[in-house]
């Protein structure tokens, strides 16, 4: 029997214990749709996907920072493995809308149930926020709200109108919901302009009914076509997870989707499975097979690419706006 240390963000602690699930919160209380399903061992990650306990001193400043303005992070939520490394530069994502989503995807640790009503306060908090944090660039995303009329989409236009009013020279990036069956939606993010305007498809279309069941991929392909149809001038950004028993022609595929749609910006991580309850790992995609996909992507014309083992959508979000706008500059001139 090993011992070994696990780190639970939301608890703000760190705890001992034995096995693979130590210290893990119940999956069985985070995620009650998933407690019937068989177990899904948890594998040992290769060496070069591990990460370290955060103990920087800014990392606590970041997370209290968080606690004293009411707000949850995804960094937290989703058990994000960079977090120690933002929350020590002073990165988070913002998660508005609550902690609970309506879905019940296979991949996610967010907890699913019934969400609460929307906190009318949240917006003025996360832009004070993000203005005491003095931030170039925030990334503002949610919870699927399926429970409310236009998805949460006029709470994400208050964010960013909040963000603007308290930190006018901060850029702003959305990760959005797929607003599936929301006349009208995405409109009401973009008319308040957004720098980024992001929505993941996360896997190929054909892992949707076990890995995403509760959404579409051309759905969610048309979502970012439509953002760019309405607002040339956004920046357009979406994410994959690989592992999860995808073919590479597969994922090769949903690049041209994507460039189809004229997305600009694609993000390709290692799935990393949250607890033995959800999608299990199929295998570790190594190193070499992440900057064969970042040369391949390149080739296709998107502005920029990040593709390693520990992407996440989110990860490196400031220095990636600053490059996202000189490679859009720099095609604008060549033209």
């Amino acid at each position: 029997m090993t011992t070994r240390i696990e780190i639970d963000h939301r608890a703000g602690g760190t705890t001992l214990g034995a096995g693979p699930a130590a210290g893990r919160p119940d999956p069985a209380l985070r995620h009650p749709e998933k407690a019937h399903r068989p177990d899904n061992p948890i594998q040992r990650k290769p060496a070069w996907i591990r990460v370290k306990a955060p103990t920087h001193p800014v990392y606590h400043e970041t997370r209290a920072l968080m606690r004293d303005n009411k707000l949850t992070t995804v960094c937290e939520e989703a058990a994000c493995p960079n977090i120690g490394e933002c929350w020590s530069q002073r990165h988070a994502t913002m998660m508005i809308m609550g902690e609970t989503c309506t879905r019940a995807c296979s991949f996610c640790n967010v907890a699913t149930g019934l969400p609460k009503a929307l906190d009318a306060d949240e917006p003025r908090r996360v832009g004070d926020a993000v203005a005491k944090m003095g931030l170039r660039h925030v990334v503002v995303t949610s919870v699927d709200r399926d429970d409310l009329d236009d998805g949460g989409a006029e709470h994400f236009a208050r964010t960013i109108r909040a963000i603007r009013a308290a930190a006018p020279e901060t850029t702003i990036e959305v990760l959005t919901p797929d607003f599936l069956r929301k006349d009208g939606a995405l409109e009401v993010v973009v008319e308040a302009r957004p720098d980024v305007f992001n929505h993941n498809l996360e896997t190929v279309p054909k892992l949707y009914p076990t890995i995403r069941p509760g959404a579409r991929y051309y759905h969610s392909l048309r979502l970012l076509d439509r953002a760019k149809q309405l607002d040339p001038t956004i920046f357009t950004k979406s994410g994959l997870m690989v592992g999860l028993g995808e073919a590479r022609i597969e994922v090769l595929q949903v690049m041209d989707d994507l460039r189809s749609a004229e997305v600009d910006f694609l993000t390709i991580g290692q799935y990393l499975q949250p607890s033995v309850k959800h999608a299990a790992v199929e295998r570790f995609v190594t190193p070499d097979e992440f900057e064969d996909y970042a040369r391949m992507a390149r080739s296709k014309g998107f502005l920029l690419v990040s593709a390693t083992p520990l992407t996440r959508s989110s990860y490196h979000a400031d220095r990636d706006f600053a490059a996202l706008k000189a490679a859009r500059e720099a095609k604008l001139a060549a033209a």
